[in-house]
């Protein structure tokens, strides 16, 4: 392989060039894509711990020409990682470098040829720096002045490379940057930040175990044994390169597009967080090299859920937009096919339908004699009551029960009786007391059964004069409801059957593909519970 030497003050032993195929070449295999970048992502994990998700994502960055930023402390890897990348293909230059402030553009991208300054030409000597390579790694890219960045951001986006009067192509498929900090704000850097599009977290080992068995190993190498047959070459980066925008986000997929931006967009005064329309062209291009590589001709949640490494912007908003891209994976469910938010619009106006027109709304009273317009009940004080005799008989409007202030109830013929003061409670119970100008207020006894109206009906109660036709009417608009949401449901747990090796792909891991599945059965229960309403809503008219 032909392989240009890094400028970088790491020792020559770590170079990359040291990768090399394994001795027993195997003849390239035929095989799908995703058991070869399965097989290929295992080789550049091995006697490394808790790397493999960010190998196969940045594995997948290279193989799908995206930029990665790997985000962690030192000493975690990184180049190590970058490194790793660059074996997986059959021919591949690569070139790195360690940014400071003290870096000059001539140590990234080459310098002055003193030839061409005799003929008054300046042109750089690209050979063996950035421009000419297949694979960089930047180490602690956002240490470096405003020249190198300004001159990456069309090297990185665009593939071109501007030496002198002339436009050169980069042959660069993949640029991965690393840094213990991200981007200070107002330092013009969001551009240059914006085409990395993977940002991975590389943190230190976690479990104990692994870590014990770090500290007892030797160190790991970049020189690896990768089997000839899961080798890259050119002329298949190139046809996958344009294979992989054959690929069609699915109804799923842009619904779950949908739901971030919309919490992002809800949630920018707390999170602050912009994503750019490139970086969504970026991300969805991303999403397809997943599918692509999984042998695919469509993405499905497990590839949106890779949007968790491409939209945070800074360590206080990772984590919570990783739950907002999590968050929108569950709820996603599959596309039925079924427009089920209208369907919950229909029933619930069907349901309010039925109860108005079936049903009692509000408690039916006895009345017991109409007063002035007004429904009225009888009340009838008791003979103990020493200022009556015989004891009165008072009218009470049954539109005062749910007011307060005090009255006076009528008498038989529609006379207020002022002697008598009501006032009702909350709880529809009237209070009664006598007046008069010779003697102090007294309250007044009532007869036990007469203290209340009588409820002929109680709210809730079904009527007793429906329409055998509107009945029947609402039964069948209950079945049409209830015969889509049961075919949505089929649909989906037909889907489920197989949704487990669906998900299944080399770049997320297991325990994150379990958040798509559990949306899915969330949502099959969700069309269970609808129907079990409908069936509801059915008996309400029986």
């Amino acid at each position: 392989m032909k392989r240009i030497k890094m400028k970088t003050s790491l020792p020559d032993d770590a170079h990359p060039a040291l990768c090399a195929p394994a001795e027993a070449v195997e003849k390239r295999s035929t095989s799908e894509r995703r058991a070869r970048v399965e097989k290929l992502a295992t080789a550049l994990t091995n006697g490394m711990f808790e790397r493999e998700e960010v190998i196969a994502v940045a594995l997948l960055g290279a193989l799908s020409g995206q930029g990665v930023f790997l985000y962690g402390p030192p000493g975690t890897a990184k180049s190590l990682i970058s490194r790793r990348i660059a074996c997986a293909f059959e021919s591949a230059t690569y070139f790195e470098c360690l940014m400071h402030r003290f870096t000059t553009p001539e140590d990234v991208f080459g310098p002055v040829s003193i030839q061409e300054l005799k003929k008054d030409r300046y042109l750089r000597k690209t050979e063996g720096y950035l421009p000419a390579a297949d694979f960089a790694f930047l180490d602690e890219i956002w240490k470096s002045g405003p020249a190198i960045l300004n001159t990456l951001l069309t090297l990185v986006n665009e593939r071109l490379f501007r030496n002198g009067t002339n436009v050169e192509h980069a042959p660069l498929k993949a640029l991965i940057a690393a840094s213990n900090e991200t981007p200070a704000e107002g330092q013009g850097l969001e551009a240059l930040y914006d085409r990395f599009v993977i940002r991975m977290l590389v943190g230190p080992i976690a479990d104990p175990d692994h870590f014990e068995t770090l500290i007892s190993s030797s160190p790991a190498k970049a020189t690896l044994e990768v089997p000839q047959a899961l080798l890259v070459t050119d002329a298949e980066w190139d046809a996958w390169g344009i294979a992989i925008h054959d690929v069609q986000l699915s109804a799923e997929t842009l619904l779950i597009i949908r739901l971030i931006r919309g919490t992002l967009a809800e949630r920018y005064e707390e999170l602050g967080v912009y994503v750019s329309d490139r970086r969504w062209q970026k991300a969805a291009g991303l999403m397809k090299a997943a599918a692509f590589f999984c042998d695919r001709t469509q993405t499905n949640h497990s590839d949106a859920l890779l949007l968790m490494h491409c939209l945070w912007t800074n360590r206080d908003t990772r984590e919570m937009v990783q739950e907002i891209v999590a968050d929108a994976v569950r709820q996603a469910g599959f596309d039925s096919g079924v427009d089920i938010a209208e369907l919950d619009r229909k029933k619930e106006l069907l349901d309010a339908e039925i109860r108005k027109e079936l049903y009692h709304t509000e408690h039916v009273y006895k009345v017991s004699k109409v007063i002035q317009g007004e429904d009225c009940y009888e009340v009838r004080f008791s003979s103990e009551n020493r200022w009556y005799s015989p004891p009165p008989k008072a009218f009470i409007p049954l539109s005062r029960m749910k007011t307060s202030g005090a009255f006076h109830p009528f008498d038989e013929v529609g006379n207020e009786l002022e002697e008598i003061g009501c006032e009702f409670d909350k709880q529809g119970v009237c209070k009664f007391t006598h007046h008069d100008r010779h003697y102090s207020h007294d309250e007044l006894k009532v007869m036990p059964k007469t203290a209340r109206p009588k409820i002929l009906f109680h709210k809730g109660d079904k009527k007793t004069d429906v329409n055998e036709r509107l009945s029947e009417a609402f039964v069948q608009e209950i079945e049409d409801i209830r015969l889509e949401l049961e075919a949505a449901s089929g649909l989906v747990e037909e889907r489920l059957a197989s949704l487990s090796a669906e998900l299944a792909s080399p770049f997320v891991a297991p325990e994150k593909t379990q958040i798509a599945y559990g949306g899915v059965v969330a949502q099959i229960d969700s069309l269970k519970q609808r129907i079990a309403d409908c069936q509801r809503l059915g008996e309400l008219c029986a």
